[in-house]
């Protein structure tokens, strides 16, 4: 489901729900979190691209994905304008929500703890991304 670049996705859910697995749409649209380890792009070290699994749009090149030990994809930067970032305190903490910058779709969590050159950890659930390889 590749939309044109530079468009906004408004979707209601129950479109979401007849085109996304019902983990996806969980993730996604339910601001939900996979399982740690459970990622098969833990262990994806071909060179390409990583992008929305929701609307298609590319998110994050594979030469900024590292290993945190976490669980989850992991990367140290997103391709310009490619995310959003909000404020979470769903857990009782204030963590950094981001979002894919097209649909809206729940990605993940960005922390401060991420190698060099930006020191930021962007923390992807797989579910959320599709790998494209070069």
């Amino acid at each position: 489901m590749n939309e044109p670049t530079g468009s906004t996705i408004d979707r209601p859910d129950e479109e979401w729900k007849k085109v996304l697995p019902p983990e996806t749409f969980t993730v996604m649209r339910r601001h939900g979190t996979e399982r740690a380890g459970t990622s098969p792009l833990n262990k994806e070290h071909r060179p390409g691209r990583y992008a929305c699994a929701a609307c298609g749009l590319p998110l994050f090149e594979s030469t900024t994905k590292f290993d945190s030990g976490t669980g989850w994809p992991s990367f140290f930067a997103p391709l310009p304008k490619s995310v959003g970032t909000t404020m979470d305190r769903s857990l009782g903490m204030a963590r950094t929500e981001v979002h894919c910058a097209r649909c809206g779709g729940h990605l993940g969590h960005v922390f401060p703890d991420g190698p060099q050159p930006t020191g930021e950890r962007y923390c992807m659930n797989g579910v959320a991304l599709k790998f494209e390889p070069k």
